[in-house]
């Protein structure tokens, strides 16, 4: 390892800093190879701190030349310089302290701190990248005024951006120039950004609520222009929704967005100045899909939340990351729902609960909402951190109420602004304006695991009554000493033989109050008596997905048809449609154990097919047709043979098929739409239901031809359904698929996000040489192990996304990955550690494949300098194990 003994943060251990840090003064003169770095600070020795305490600052990869203290240069018996440490032995009580030091922006692969991207220059300094431009006290809680002066050669770098409002700018003697950056709002270093290069401006402009006229700028290669529409009008929607939703207005004077192609992340929210992947900006019909249009909105969204949910208002420290990013989500989530279809959102959100989080709750990295220590802060960036915060969130707004739910992020904003706070802040604020006792619900964000909600139901006709007994388990994941009860919100309603909502009135209740109820679970067992109910109902539990729980209940397939079919809540009838599939795949794969014939019930293919005729929302229903993902299904097994689970998922898919044939062909023929592309509601249902119904089709099409998915390619008129098409052919065997992976190429060779999706269409196809194929591309003159995006495309797309192929037996594909995870980590250990998490997985795994991953691991593990990043990903997985060396 780079570090023998890396070193774990533990959240017990904080302390605030010693000293603040008031003003930033930087000056950095851009130079690929070589840029300077004067930075210029007020330092301040804050109370309690004894008055010989050192100034210890971080960096990283600095090249030191001198450090002076009110315009003395210190002598380097002065100061101590480490790898990543610059500590100054004697320091006054108030200082103004200079460094000059020099980057190489260039040699900067990791894509942290600043570097350089297809000639421009650019930043990432979250969580802790600053420390790789000057020396600073690199932590949130440490929070200054900025001002920030640019140089570089005005051809080759026209554009200079950084943070806040820009207050001066000209042209220098030496063919160079400058600009002069001011942001007025105390920021931490980790919302520091600059950008500087040959970039192309779309400009609007947006009037606050205040009569305030914001300009905005959108930054992109030249190229690239004409795919920033939709980026620029999710924009301002964000603007005015946050405004009428939450209250909240923007308060610089400009606002601009960046795309770059070579990023670690989605997005970042430095203030004022937003840096993208270029995967969250660029959108045009003959270029993005309709997933990529809705992910650019969602993007744009949440980094613009951010704001106030993270900039006006941060984190303490870095174990409160859910602080903003699970509170920004939710916050995104609702935007979506507003602009969008609420229900088919919730049933995206869950999807993506089920088949990233809930895994990771029960892998060898499981953590809490806010984690109790770390080695390598980056590797925290997970779905249990933003999506499963998110849902703490929700969980709060569905026990409080709308209205006082936004008193509460009301009182939050007003009493912190400025400040960097803790998630117990955050649910302080929520107690003050609702009243509410929230003592127990903070388990939430300090326990891990997902809870199994275990629910049974009695009727007793001659009481006219329904008791309703949940009981609440909990995982101990490996380093938690106990768990307790957690308060868990649970939306239910009862449905009669009809379908129809039945009015619920509790035991000791005085009338009927409504037909959906809130329960709260507080205890591990609580029975809920209804009364007044008139026959044996079928319960709709768990609406709207009103807590981030597994549900086992006694549900028969018979109820579970009834919910299907008529349950009033939309994501009720999604999971009841789900859960009977869930059960077909289950009962087929125990047939293939047992070496039996297996089949699917007629009721269930006549239930698809009367769903398949429906009127109901096509992108909701497309969702509901669809059948639970390979991972979904292989989260319920112990020991997971993924070649009989793809069999099983794939004869369950074929008899629907068969059963359905007919339909699916009339629907799909029905749904066809030459006309030009529109993004409109229906337009898109209209698309994902057809595009369902060709996957159903292709599934039971002979292997070596095409047929509908050629003649689609051929005849798309828009992207989603040229990928939709593709898709299906790159599971073809023949010169169908040859031809259109060539023809698809040779379209799209100028448009790199495009070629992302041609790189992971390739590598998630179910053919036996994908392993092979996905090799052989490493070598293709498009792929750059080095660009974040092209790298996921192929590799991730293979290692999470191809469960069949990456699992063969004979462990190849973990050879495969092991192998690109160490030489990744060479250069960007960020995107390596995350890239290792297929392999981290292995317990739930049959002894064959679970031996091969550890033995995989292992050699990770044995690399030369690996980093702390893939050490803490590898070791815990071995740790929980028991196969630590």
């Amino acid at each position: 390892m780079k570090d023998a003994t890396p070193v774990v943060i533990r959240r017990e251990d904080y302390r605030p800093p010693a000293y603040a840090i008031e003003d930033v003064a930087l000056e950095l003169d851009l130079d690929e190879d070589k840029t300077r770095v004067l930075a210029t600070c007020t330092v301040v020795r804050n109370a309690g701190t004894a008055d010989d305490a050192s100034l210890v600052l971080d960096g990283q990869d600095i090249e030191l030349v001198s450090v002076s203290i009110d315009g003395a240069q210190l002598t380097p018996d002065a100061y101590t310089l480490q790898t990543e440490s610059l500590t100054i032995l004697r320091v006054p009580a108030r200082f103004v302290l200079q460094t000059v030091g020099i980057v190489r922006p260039k040699q900067n692969r990791a894509l942290e701190g600043l570097y350089v991207s297809s000639g421009s220059f650019c930043t990432q300094c979250e969580a802790e990248g600053f420390r790789r431009i000057t020396w600073f006290l690199d932590r949130p809680d440490v929070m200054a005024r900025y001002r920030t002066t640019i140089r570089a050669d005005t051809s080759r770098y026209p554009v200079l951006l950084s943070n806040g409002n820009l207050i001066e700018s000209g042209a220098l003697a030496d063919g160079r120039h400058f600009a002069v950056w001011e942001d007025p709002f105390p920021k931490p270093c980790y919302l520091f950004a600059l950008v500087a290069g040959k970039l192309a401006r779309k400009e609007d402009s947006f009037v606050t609520r205040s009569g305030r006229n914001v300009t905005l700028h959108v930054y992109v290669d030249q190229e690239h222009l004409d795919q920033t529409d939709h980026c620029m009008e999710s924009l301002k929607r964000s603007m005015r929704w946050d405004e009428e939703a939450f209250g909240r207005e923007y308060d610089l004077d400009i606002y601009m967005i960046v795309a770059v192609r070579d990023f670690n992340m989605g997005a970042m929210e430095n203030k004022g100045l937003n840096v993208f992947n270029t995967k969250y900006v660029l959108a045009r019909p003959d270029t993005a899909t309709d997933t990529d249009f809705q992910n650019v909105e969602a993007v744009v969204a949440h980094e613009y939340f951010h704001n106030w949910s993270g900039n006006r208002v941060t984190c303490r420290d870095w174990f409160q990351l859910s602080l903003k990013e699970g509170f920004t989500v939710f916050r995104d989530q609702e935007f979506s729902s507003d602009v969008g279809s609420r229900a088919l959102k919730r049933v995206q959100d869950v999807q993506r609960l089920l088949s990233v989080q809930f895994p990771e709750d029960a892998g060898p990295t499981a953590h809490p909402v806010r984690p109790d220590s770390y080695v390598e802060i980056n590797n925290f960036y997970t779905a249990t951190v933003y999506e499963k915060g998110a849902e703490v969130v929700r969980m709060l707004q569905t026990l409080l109420g709308r209205e006082r739910f936004r008193a509460g992020t009301d009182l939050y904003f007003d009493r912190h602004d400025g400040q960097a706070v803790t998630c117990d802040d955050f649910v302080r604020a929520m107690e003050d304006a609702s009243g509410v006792d929230l003592s127990q619900f903070r388990r939430w964000y300090s326990q891990a695991g997902t809870p199994t909600i275990r629910a049974t139901g009695q009727y007793d006709a001659s009481k006219r009554s329904y008791q309703l007994e949940l009981a609440q388990e909990l995982p101990t994941p490996q380093g938690q000493s106990e768990t307790l009860p957690l308060h868990i919100p649970i939306r239910m309603g009862l449905l009669g033989t009809d379908g129809k909502d039945l009015p619920l009135r509790l035991e000791g209740e005085p009338s009927a109050l409504g037909d959906t109820r809130l329960i709260e679970l507080r205890e591990s067992t609580q029975r809920f008596t209804f009364i007044d109910v008139p026959t044996a109902p079928t319960a709709s539990l768990l609406r709207g997905f009103s807590a981030p729980v597994r549900l086992e209940s006694d549900s028969s397939d018979a109820g579970l048809l009834l919910r299907m079919a008529h349950d009033s809540d939309p994501y009720g009838r999604w999971e009841a449609s789900q859960t009977l599939a869930q059960r077909r795949v289950l009962t087929v794969l125990e047939a293939l154990q047992r070496g039996e014939t297996p089949s699917v019930d007629s009721a269930f293919t006549a239930a698809f097919c009367r769903a398949l005729e429906s009127q109901a929302e096509p992108q909701l229903l497309a969702q509901a047709l669809a059948l639970p993902a390979e991972t979904v299904v292989s989260d319920r097994l112990s020991a997971v043979d993924p070649t009989k689970v793809h069999a099983a998922r794939s004869f369950v898919e074929q008899a629907l098929a068969i059963a359905a044939k007919p339909l699916l062909r009339a629907r799909y023929d029905a749904l066809a739409d030459g006309g030009p592309y529109e993004r409109d509601a229906v337009s898109m249902g209209r698309r994902s239901l057809r595009n369902l119904c060709l996957r159903y089709l292709m599934s039971v099409h002979d292997r070596h031809d095409g047929g509908l998915a050629r003649v689609q390619f051929e005849q798309a008129t828009n992207l989603t359904d040229v990928i939709a098409a593709l898709a299906a052919l790159s599971n073809v065997e023949g010169p169908d698929r040859t031809q259109a992976l060539q023809s698809f190429y040779a379209r799209y060779e100028h448009e790199a996000l495009v070629i992302d999706k041609w790189f992971a269409i390739q590598a998630m196809s179910q053919r036996p040489s994908t392993l092979e194929d996905v090799q052989h591309l490493l070598g293709h003159a498009a792929f750059d192990l080095g660009n974040p995006n092209r790298a996921r495309a192929l590799i991730d797309s293979f290692a999470a996304g191809n469960a069949l192929r990456f699992h063969e037996p004979s462990g190849a594909g973990y050879a495969f990955l092991a192998d690109r995870v160490i030489e990744i980590d060479r250069f960007n250990p960020q995107v390596a550690a995350r890239m290792t998490t297929p392999l981290t997985r292995f317990e739930r795994f049959e002894p064959g494949r679970r031996s091969r991953m550890i033995e995989e691991l292992r050699r990770v593990l044995a690399a030369p300098s690996l980093s702390r990043d893939v050490y803490e990903q590898a070791s815990k997985a071995m740790q929980t194990a028991g196969a630590a060396e």
